[in-house]
């Protein structure tokens, strides 16, 4: 007999664990940005009741009426502030999955706004920001050869408050136009105002030979492209002396310091 109920005993306590065990959670991670999810939620596989009995905000037990075909999680019980960090995991049962409508709510947004910015003689360009709600990259771009081209990358806080930033930005001889830039979830990009610094200590660029066959000098490091007569870019970077020794030889088209469609007859 008490083998008999100690099998028994067994029995329920693995069914209990395997049921625990084939349960799912649904993990939806982001910063708040003042709005709430909603959940489709269906009934569970066996027909009694619906698929999720619990939902957990930063590990803190949801008090949402759950028991519907869709319900609401309302982030605004939890007093997050803008940007804040927020962890949602919806626990159901096994053979049905809910799902969360709009996840997008929890991606970062860029919006940003510069309060203060400049570059300084020594080329680091600072800028102060606030009213920042998720963590974005900030890209900086530079103004060059009548394109913005990207200089490098910082990390946003995505805080709210004032948040300082710097970046040590490569200067070309003349008036150097500078921006950063942010693109979230919309791939709409929202922008700076562009900033403007002048070095008089930068002498003008100049390259050497016109008809190269193995490298190209130039009087300074400067960054610098190179393309073919179709348009496609051969060679890119930023240096003093470019080697040249394996292009077939044309005539190609050289982007360096401020000009701008120099060319070059490869020999």
């Amino acid at each position: 007999m008490a083998t008999l109920l100690r099998s028994v005993v067994f029995s329920a306590f693995s069914a209990v664990v395997l049921a625990s065990a084939s349960a799912g959670t649904v993990v939806v991670e982001g910063h708040y940005q003042g709005k709430n999810l909603f959940v489709q939620n269906p009934f569970s596989e066996a027909g009694v009741g619906f698929c999720v009995y619990e939902v957990t905000v930063n590990d803190l037990i949801a008090t949402d009426e759950i028991n519907s075909s869709a319900f609401e999680i309302d982030l605004g019980l939890y007093n997050l502030k803008p940007g804040a960090a927020v962890s949602v995991k919806v626990k159901h049962k096994d053979g049905c999955s809910p799902t969360i409508l709009n996840p997008e709510v929890l991606r970062p947004k860029s919006t940003f706004d510069i309060v203060s910015q400049n570059v300084s003689n020594d080329g680091t360009y600072k800028w102060i920001a606030t009213n920042e709600t998720g963590e974005l990259m900030y890209v900086v771009e530079q103004k060059r050869w009548n394109k913005w081209v990207k200089c490098g990358e910082v990390m946003g806080l995505g805080i709210p408050g004032e948040h300082s930033y710097e970046f040590k930005v490569t200067a070309h001889s003349g008036e150097n136009t500078f921006r950063v830039k942010q693109v979230d979830s919309t791939k709409r990009p929202r922008y700076s105002e562009a900033v403007k610094f002048t070095d008089t200590s930068i002498a003008p660029v100049t390259f050497t030979p016109s008809k190269p066959s193995k490298e190209i000098m130039f009087s300074r490091a400067t960054l610098y492209e190179i393309f073919d007569q179709y348009g496609n870019i051969v060679k890119r970077g930023y240096a003093d002396k470019v080697d040249v020794s394996t292009m077939k030889k044309d005539l190609y088209y050289l982007n360096y310091d401020v000009k701008m469609g120099e060319t070059f007859i490869k020999k």
